[in-house]
């Protein structure tokens, strides 16, 4: 799961209730919509030059493959006028008809797959890893001590669940304080709507309202405050009844043990990880906001007049369905890595991810399997201001090897306390309580050993964190994970216009943007250069980026403020460029 408002919504809380947050790109501004694809020098957005490569590299050239990219997802909306004509088609299966005709274990899959679905239905909500590992763990250790005998392998177990325990603990208590104040927010707003006979009030009727105590009139300074740091009432508007919608699910599904529908509605063995054939082909599901937005920017339609155009022109959406509202599962991310391999894809793009693993092993095989055919993962860092180098981050190119046992054996230290809360910048630290400030920006960075970098990794990936529009010391989107090892490009994420269910477009924030409009450039490097390897397209990406060559500022896990060069939150200290990339690529024999 990526979050996909909640640094949204915890941003504008934390703006109203406590105070600005001098690190965070406003809301209040009007971008060109295709900001992301424009060129810094010649528009003064920093985009990756998308346009500016069409017009001076590719206008006399001609793609020579069309370049199959998976969309590893929550579901696309495959009868958007924008992406039905860039969709991957299956063209051995006939439509309908209730049979595998082509024999590959799964009938009807005519623009993919949804592995977490079957004939009674899709499974909409599913719990965090934290507490799917809760389940497993709390009936056996709930009474452990410190001084409970233990072996080897019991002692780690216990380990995990007490840090299992505490963020347990910080994810409910944020999710209880943060619900009330949306649902005190959604219903002065809806009340508003109903006296005025609207579906939606506007910021005027708000003003107007008169409200019936002390904590009304305050919601209505809310709702001011919010609407202007949003870009108008419309927008606060959307972002209130997504985040009401987001945190009910997260009481109701994502932090409820009690919850589990997963063998009732996708009735796989879900202990058998190398079970394949399971799922049904509604690739849309009952949620395809998220991944149809990536898909528009990895490959909408760029010759149809209408709506916005992708990165690539010479591309096709193949549509895996694997994330529910909640944690994607280890065995449906390996099976839709797999199914893109084996159905031809060149590209993955995985925009989502967890703080806890499973069954990591299963994923390293299937990103070994990729890695053997020739494809090319891209997978968003994440959105909780966290250093990757410091904070686990699932999946990850990193495999589970002997080496890295190894590692951990002879490096092993004592864990650190369960409740030191992550001082994040898209997260408050409980209502009214203003998150930490640091003294100096000139702190001493927290040692890292770099040799654990060097254990055994896939080579056909890239981990992308999200930049801004602007040339400053704000380029680091607030949000947007970070690693001077294992954060390997930065890509815009911003405000990011894109394509979402029943033919619209709407602007949405996150590396889940960001990861897809790096696909999409490596889907146009390799339509014109289809020889290159995912080695090497990896290689001409991270190259070309645009050198960020002044210091950014943001919060560090340290809650301080620093100001440090981009080459120390990611390995290329630059953002992508399509223009700079493809005229390396034009290098490569």
């Amino acid at each position: 799961m990526m979050n996909k408002i909640h640094h949204k919504i915890i941003f504008i809380i934390t703006l109203i209730l406590l105070s600005a947050n001098a690190f965070a790109q406003s809301k209040n501004i009007q971008l060109p919509a295709n900001w992301y694809n424009l060129d810094l020098t010649e528009n003064g957005y920093f985009g990756i030059s998308t346009e500016k490569a069409y017009r001076e590299l590719l206008n006399d050239k001609k793609p020579k493959e069309n370049i199959i990219v998976a969309v590893i997802d929550g579901g696309v909306d495959i009868n958007h006028p924008d992406l039905q004509n860039v969709l991957w088609t299956n063209k051995k299966e006939i439509p309908n008809n209730g049979i595998d005709d082509d024999g590959n274990g799964y009938i009807d899959d005519i623009h993919g797959w949804n592995f977490i679905g079957s004939k009674k239905g899709n499974l909409e909500f599913d719990n965090l890893e934290l507490i799917r590992l809760y389940r497993i763990y709390h009936p056996k250790y709930q009474s452990t001590t410190n001084l409970t005998p233990l072996d080897s392998a019991q002692k780690e177990e216990y380990r995990i669940y007490q840090k299992i325990v505490g963020d347990f603990g910080k994810k409910y208590e944020d999710a209880s304080k943060t619900f009330p104040v949306l649902m005190a927010i959604n219903k002065v707003i809806d009340s508003v709507a109903r006296v005025n006979n609207k579906p939606m009030p506007t910021l005027e009727d708000i003003d107007r309202y008169k409200a019936d105590n002390e904590e009304e009139e305050y919601v209505k300074t809310i709702i001011r405050k919010g609407s202007k740091e949003d870009g108008g009432f419309e927008k606060f508007y959307k972002s209130i009844k997504d985040g009401y919608k987001q945190y009910d699910a997260m009481l109701k599904y994502n932090l409820n043990p009690k919850y589990d529908m997963r063998a009732e509605l996708v009735g796989d063995d879900y202990s058998n990880s190398n079970q394949r054939n399971y799922g049904n082909s509604d690739v849309k599901g009952p949620d395809a906001f998220h991944g149809s937005h990536v898909s528009g920017i990895i490959g909408a339609d760029r010759k149809n007049g209408i709506g916005i155009m992708g990165v690539a022109n010479h591309v096709s959406i193949m549509a895996i369905r694997v994330v529910p509202t909640g944690d994607e599962r280890d065995k449906d991310v390996a099976n839709g890595i797999r199914y893109a391999v084996d159905n031809g894809a060149k590209v993955i793009n995985m925009s989502f991810g967890k703080g806890y693993k499973w069954d990591k092993k299963v994923v390293d095989e299937a990103v070994k399997y990729a890695e053997s055919k020739g494809v090319l993962l891209v997978h968003a860092a994440g959105n909780d201001n966290q250093n990757n180098d410091l904070e686990e981050n699932y999946p990850n190119k990193y495999f589970q090897s002997k080496e890295a046992e190894d590692y951990k054996k002879a490096n092993s230290k004592p864990s650190r306390p369960d409740f030191i809360p992550p001082p994040r910048n898209n997260q408050n630290n409980g209502m009214g309580m203003r998150p930490t400030v640091g003294r100096s920006p000139l702190i001493k960075p927290i040692p890292l050993d770099s040799a654990k970098f060097k254990l055994p990794h896939a080579r056909n990936w890239i981990e992308v964190g999200a930049s801004a529009y602007k040339d400053d010391d704000n380029l680091k989107a607030s949000f947007s994970n970070y690693g001077k090892y294992n954060v390997d490009v930065f890509a815009p994420g911003f405000l990011i216009n894109s394509t979402v269910p029943d033919g619209k477009y709407e602007e949405a924030d996150g590396t889940s943007m960001a990861a897809p409009v790096v696909s999409g450039l490596a889907a146009l490097i390799l339509s014109y250069y289809p020889h290159l390897t995912p080695v090497q397209v990896r290689e001409i990406i991270m190259k070309s980026v645009s050198k960020v060559t002044h210091k950014i500022k943001y919060k560090n896990e340290k809650g301080e403020n620093v100001r440090v060069m981009f080459n120390e939150i990611c390995v290329s200290g630059g953002v992508v460029n399509a223009y700079n990339a493809l005229k390396l690529a034009e290098s490569y024999k």
